[in-house]
This record gives C-alpha cells, sequence and structure tokens, in this order.
C-alpha cells in the first residue's frame, strides 16, 4: 500500500461532495508528472490524504481510498467539459484518472500551517519550496502523524 496526497479546490470538489456521492473519479489532472504519478505508480488500496487548497483554511481536511486502477480521462474527449483536450486521442489518451472513495471527514483540518511548523513533516513534498502538484507521494511516517494529529 502507498500513500498519496491529492489536492482539490474545495469550490470545485470537496470532501464534503466526496462524502456525499460515496465514490468519485479523481479527473482534470492536467500536469505530466501528476498524470505518470496516476497512470503508473497509484493502484487500488492506496490511502489518500484529501487536500483543499486555494481556500482558507488550506490543509488535509480527510481520507479517501483508490478503488480504481488508472483509466483514460473521460473529461479529456467531451467538447462540453472545461478538461476537454483536443489533442488526446481514443487510441492514445493524454491524462488518467483513478477513482477514489471516500473513508473519513477529519473534524478539524490539518492546516498547512500546522504541518509546516511540524518537524515531525520534515523533508514531506507539500512543504518543499516549489512543490505544487496536485498528486503528491506521501510516506507513511507522514500519513500516520497526519492520523495521529486528526485524532
Amino acid at each position: 500500500m502507498k500513500y498519496w496526497l491529492l489536492k482539490s479546490e474545495p469550490k470545485s470538489y470537496s470532501i464534503d461532495d466526496l462524502k456525499r456521492d460515496k465514490q468519485t473519479l479523481w479527473d482534470g489532472v492536467r500536469n505530466y508528472q501528476a498524470r505518470n504519478l496516476i497512470r503508473d505508480t497509484i493502484e487500488k488500496g492506496d490511502l489518500v490524504l484529501f487536500y483543499h487548497s486555494n481556500t482558507e483554511p488550506i490543509g488535509v481536511f480527510g481520507i479517501a481510498e483508490v478503488v480504481s486502477d488508472a483509466y483514460p480521462d473521460p473529461t479529456q474527449f467531451d467538447p462540453k467539459d472545461h478538461h476537454f483536450d483536443k489533442t488526446a486521442k481514443r487510441d492514445n489518451p493524454r491524462w488518467y484518472v483513478v477513482d477514489v472513495k471516500f473513508k473519513e471527514k477529519f473534524k478539524h483540518p490539518i492546516t498547512l500551517a500546522e504541518i509546516k511548523n511540524d518537524p515531525a513533516f520534515t523533508g514531506m513534498p507539500l512543504i518543499q519550496k516549489g512543490q505544487r502538484l496536485s498528486v503528491q507521494p506521501v510516506s507513511k511516517k507522514h500519513f500516520d502523524h497526519i492520523l495521529n494529529i486528526a485524532k
């Protein structure tokens, strides 16, 4: 099992939306490095820190589980979708998704400020300078520490 941090702007899709829907495809990733992680590394059964960005407060709001292997992002082929990619071909897809299932919403978010100020998170990609990927690996140590803080 591996651990991940997936970022979402809550105006687009929040932990509350996932709680309501129970499961969703993680679509709209349009960065090649993040795409490669989804396509090549994330697997069914991996656990996810659900992170809200571009909001106040910024931070980890809960946990989800990956419940599918990667498959082509259907939004890349839909001209009516804002994630449409006219260069993507069905026989050679450019973008990939996984399905994630709601596991838990924290009573209080673990804020980015808390993470930055806790020496236990040293080395976590989220707090490394210049790190802006919407899909990031998380060590078991960092994942477990988030869970301990949330409890």
